[in-house]
């Protein structure tokens, strides 16, 4: 008979883990969720289960979330199986099991990403089908054409039909009324942005407005909220997000204050300049970011990609809304659901340490070279022997490869990647490129875009 696992829990947590456990593949036993009653399964504690646990039925053991507290030794002798510790982080169970859980559907989202084109005006049709493809490639779902004041732009009726025709959505994007008007007659599906005086352009075109106080005054955004709403439009609220240091935290409170005030209200929130104008990685702030559109309830953004270091912040937004809505969907933090945001550093960058190593090293029984690195540094091992340092030109001299200029490249670029992996706490396994998150394309990390020369793809000497 398989083993029966009784898992207890909380009110909150309970949906999630009922969800974790049906993802598993073939689990080698059979599992029951029992909640007890308590609405954050970690405030449990041994004396809520031994008031609220009548039986544990057919259980062979118990398992108890990974914060709860309590003598275990009490409990199993007073239901006569072990009781144990899960994991801290629901997502751990799978690993914590020994089973493979199915990969996380991420498919799911409710946020729609607009990726503005900043310098409009200066590109051709063609170039700005170009870029709105790369956009769309990356998670964009609209494509916002940004007009520059004091720079024409003759050709944008031509652009939004343009793109209109190649099957995107779009946006126009300027304070200047003549060009709200012009993309809006031309069919564009969003306007950005109408103030209180401008709302008469809503009158004059189909498009979606977007709507922005004029210096912070949400009292007259909200006005301008409710005249649109009584015309039978639906309107977009964006408080516009500040710079730090000129308005971000006052800013923030704006955004809460609108959703407070206009709790069914459709709400945008640019992030360039929180993204463009700190110079930070980007995909911690899109993270952060992200994190209150969910609580907020702001279900588009509008981002853009000029400064160099800003180059992913699509792929960025479009990996971390769909993180969110699991998260939040499952009532759960945002841990340990996709890697994709975490491209410097690594949960468990070390799977094995040097013990383990070591062991590993003892059983070899041939030249070719083995890489692998531990908290203690970078391990170069074959048959005859282990060398370890921080530095891998301490290394090379030990290896024995200064003829061979093949196989001297191949293990100086493996060295590099195992120095890097042991200086940013990241994960290396020989043969394989480093693992960057969502700050490459997807297709740039496959395995074969990386895959060295065969001439040159060697261990050791024949």
């Amino acid at each position: 008979m398989p083993e029966h696992l009784l898992f207890l829990t909380g009110t909150l947590a309970e949906p999630g883990l009922r969800r974790v456990l049906g993802e598993l593949q073939a689990p080698a036993f059979s599992w029951e969720v029992r909640q007890l009653g308590i609405k954050v399964a970690a405030l449990m504690t041994g004396e809520h289960i031994l008031r609220r646990l009548d039986d544990i039925g057919p259980a062979d053991r118990v398992i108890l979330p990974g914060r709860c507290r309590g003598d275990l030794e009490t409990l199993s002798a007073r239901y006569g199986v072990p009781f144990e510790r899960g994991p801290e982080e629901l997502m751990d169970l799978p690993e914590w099991l020994g089973q493979a859980g199915r990969p996380v559907d991420l498919s799911a989202y409710r946020i729609r990403i607009f990726a503005e084109i900043v310098d409009a005006p200066r590109l051709t049709l063609e170039e700005l089908g170009a870029r709105a493809a790369a956009y769309r490639a990356d998670g964009a779902d609209v494509i916002d054409l940004g007009c520059l004041p004091g720079v024409p732009f003759p050709h944008l009726a031509d652009a939004v039909r343009y793109l209109k025709d190649a099957g995107f959505r779009v946006s126009v994007d300027s304070l200047q009324d003549d060009d709200l008007l012009t993309g809006g007659r031309a069919g564009a599906d969003y306007l950005l942005s109408l103030t209180e005086q401008t709302l008469w352009i809503a009158d004059e075109v189909a498009a979606t407005p977007v709507l922005i106080p004029v210096d912070g005054d949400l009292e007259g955004l909200y006005r301008a909220w409710a005249s649109l709403r009584a015309k039978g439009k639906d309107p977009l609220l964006d408080p516009v997000l500040d710079p730090i240091h000129f308005g971000f935290t006052t800013s923030l409170l704006r955004y809460h204050a609108v959703r407070q005030r206009c709790p069914d209200a459709r709400m945008m929130m640019g992030t360039g300049n929180l993204t463009e104008l700190t110079e930070a990685d980007t995909a911690g702030i899109n993270a952060l970011l992200l994190g209150i559109a969910s609580e907020l309830d702001i279900d588009h953004l509008l981002t853009t990609q000029v400064s160099p270091h800003c180059r992913s912040v699509v792929r960025e937004l479009d990996l971390g809304r769909r993180i969110m809505y699991r998260a939040a969907r499952d009532r759960m933090l945002p841990k340990q659901i996709d890697p994709g945001l975490t491209g410097l550093h690594e949960r468990k960058p070390h799977p094995y340490d040097l013990a383990a190593i070591q062991a590993a090293a003892a059983q070899v029984k041939d030249r070719n070279w083995r890489i692998q690195v531990s908290a203690e540094g970078i391990h170069v091992y074959n048959r005859d022997g282990l060398h370890s340092a921080a530095d891998p030109y301490e290394l090379y001299p030990k290896l024995g490869v200064e003829q061979d200029g093949g196989h001297a490249f191949y293990l100086g670029l493996e060295l590099g990647r195992a120095e890097i992996a042991l200086n940013l706490g990241k994960r290396y396994t020989q043969d394989q490129p480093l693992r960057w998150g969502c700050a490459l394309p997807a297709p740039a990390q496959d395995l074969e875009h990386y895959a060295a020369p065969a001439s040159t793809k060697r261990r050791g000497k024949a």
